[in-house]
């Protein structure tokens, strides 16, 4: 029998998507305040980039996360749940970060259609994605990473 897709309710759609971004806007500051990793005048900033990757993230986790989790068997749902909405999240905060450092730079960069402004812009957004990879992750640990495992095993107890 072939399951019919459905697209997820609007209550879990979309209060789940600004409870997801508070908490990680939550864990941001956490880690800052708490575990003494302040990175300077920019927090507020970063906070808002945190909240709207936390959003982004669970706005496109929820349908694959309904797709591939199939809904009914616990370890399959935990495993989707926890890694799409993790990689979600993190791609979406990595790549709104990056955005914001492209925003930045682009004062100095040669014009749009240009062969050199495609150099520029290539490498300005590898090395913003570096710098997040370096800098930004750690901003996770380890209160997000605990939050999604939790989340992931009340989906997973949910499902059954």
């Amino acid at each position: 029998m072939t399951r019919r897709f459905r697209l997820p309710s609007l209550p879990l759609w979309s209060l789940g998507a600004l409870a997801w971004g508070l908490t990680m806007a939550s864990c941001f500051l956490l880690s800052i305040h708490v575990f003494g990793r302040a990175s300077g005048s920019h927090d507020m900033a970063l906070t808002a980039i945190y909240a709207a990757g936390g959003m982004l993230g669970w706005l496109v986790a929820l349908p694959l996360v309904q797709v591939s989790g199939d809904g009914r068997d616990a370890p399959k749902v935990f495993a989707a749940w926890f890694l799409l909405l993790g990689l979600a999240t993190m791609a979406a905060t990595a790549g709104l970060f990056a955005l914001q450092y492209r925003f930045f730079y682009a004062h100095w960069h040669a014009p749009f259609p240009s062969r050199i402004w495609v150099y520029q812009f290539v490498f300005t957004s590898a090395s913003a994605l570096y710098q997040f990879a370096v800098l930004g992750l750690r901003h996770f640990l380890p209160t997000a990473f605990l939050i999604l495992l939790l989340l992931a095993v009340l989906m997973a107890r949910r499902s059954r």
